[in-house]
Order: C-alpha cells, then sequence, then structure tokens
C-alpha cells in the first residue's frame, strides 16, 4: 500500500455495498479504487460549481415570489 493512502472505516447501505462488490468485480478493480473514484468525481463537481458560483454572483436575483407572480400572469399555474 502506497505512503500516500490513508486507511479508514466506511459504513455503506447494505445496497450500495452489494451493488460496489459487484461492479468491482466486474470491472476487476477493487472496491478502494471504485469508492476513490467516486470520492474524486464528486470533489471535483464541487469544485466546478463554486467556479460556475463565482462567476454567477453579480448577476441580479430574481425572488421566487416574482417567479410565481409571472407565472400566473401567464396562466402557467
Amino acid at each position: 500500500m502506497s505512503e500516500e493512502t490513508k486507511r479508514t472505516t466506511v459504513y455503506l447501505d447494505q445496497g450500495l455495498y452489494r451493488a460496489l462488490k459487484i461492479k468491482a468485480a466486474q470491472t476487476d478493480q477493487s472496491l478502494s479504487s471504485l469508492i476513490n473514484d467516486a470520492i474524486g468525481t464528486s470533489l471535483e463537481e464541487d469544485y466546478e460549481d463554486l467556479a460556475v458560483i463565482r462567476q454567477r454572483q453579480h448577476e441580479k436575483l430574481t425572488p421566487f415570489e416574482d417567479v410565481l407572480e409571472d407565472l400566473k400572469k401567464r396562466g402557467k399555474i
């Protein structure tokens, strides 16, 4: 095991664990590899989301009530 890894305990839902075990067997990957990939993907998506938030932070906000009123005026609700 690499010095760059850290051992931990993770509690998984039984159904998710079963699906993960099957995927690991079918793709010839370890559970650790699949979990690391999933966590990495999730964090990458968070990073991308934050970049979009920074880009859009100066946009004018539209109150939810105004959106509902507009939908009502246009006969959508």
